[in-house]
């Protein structure tokens, strides 16, 4: 059998770099970025592309006969005018940042490259788009979880973000569903994978705020778990919803024991089945630096 030919944007990128490897093993690659450096070296395959150009007509070629697309373009903030850095708030500290107002630009700007590269899938009759949202889209609920107000949040959980990064997020999800929809005359079906921390946990540094190191160890996600995600997002036949629309939202994390970030919807459509929790692997380390319960119940950051 034919091997399924996946196009990747952003294939320089850090959360790329988590999963490559699983999908060089099982699929036909299209790797599209501005770079070919990526942070473990140069890849060689990636062909340069700008997926932010709003002609498309420069690049859709590059998705013609694909049977999926992952998205994880998007603009570093290293590269981008002080004035439009963007990020997450982190509600639960006692003095969260405060971001630059014009980080909407920037934001506006990855808004445009997701609708992009959805006008790419629906020209090239390409079936499925998978993209990297953010458990920042439900970002408005974290303080209550950390102080025990709230035990979880799921796909049903309405999006709210307090800072643009999060917006943007919601913002990709929402233009994935009217994509789904068939309201252009085709279908686009949508999967959006809410990414936890798909990261080494640095425990010594994390641990002098105990909220955040809590927190970071419920949104952990490993490479091998995420590319567990990524494979059944894209090899799932069947994703409707409970409408029949083909639209999906997925979060981004291990089976952690202090998870507050329900899986039970990636279970249910693909058969997600995370082997890692945080708590094990990083145990050794734990053991030291953990002080404090699953959640503090306390009226506000610490």
């Amino acid at each position: 059998m034919a091997k399924k030919k996946i196009v990747v944007t952003g294939a320089a990128g850090h959360v790329t770099g988590c999963i490559l490897d699983a999908l060089r093993e099982r699929y036909e690659l299209v790797l599209l970025d501005v770079t070919k450096e990526s942070k473990k070296g140069v890849i060689d395959d990636i062909v340069i592309c700008d997926v932010g150009d709003g002609d498309v007509e420069k690049y859709r070629h590059h998705f013609k006969g694909a049977d999926a697309v992952i998205h994880h373009a998007r603009v570093p903030d290293r590269q981008r005018d002080p004035q439009q850095v963007s990020g997450p708030n982190r509600q639960w500290l006692a003095d969260p940042q405060i971001l630059p107002l014009d980080g909407y630009i920037a934001e506006r700007h990855m808004v445009d490259m997701a609708y992009n590269v959805y006008k790419c899938a629906l020209l090239e009759d390409v079936k499925r788009v998978i993209v990297a949202s953010s458990n920042h889209a439900t970002d408005w609920y974290e303080t209550k979880l950390h102080f025990g107000k709230m035990d979880v949040v799921d796909h049903t959980t309405y999006p709210k973000s307090d800072n643009l990064y999060g917006w943007a997020k919601i913002a990709y999800e929402a233009l994935g569903f009217v994509f789904a929809t068939g309201r252009f005359g085709k279908v686009v079906e949508s999967v959006n994978i809410r990414i936890g921390a798909p990261r080494n946990l640095d425990i010594p540094a994390l641990a002098k705020n105990q909220t955040s190191l809590r927190r970071d160890l419920a949104c952990y996600i490993s490479d091998r778990d995420m590319s567990q995600l990524y494979v059944k997002s894209i090899d799932t036949d069947d994703i409707r919803d409970e409408d029949g629309i083909p639209f999906q939202a997925f979060y981004g994390v291990s089976n952690n024991t202090r998870s507050c970030w329900s899986n039970v919807n990636a279970r249910k459509v693909i058969g997600y089945d995370p082997q890692d929790d945080s708590e094990l692997v990083y145990a050794e380390e734990l053991r030291k630096h953990l002080k404090a319960p699953g959640k503090t119940y306390a009226a506000g950051p610490e």
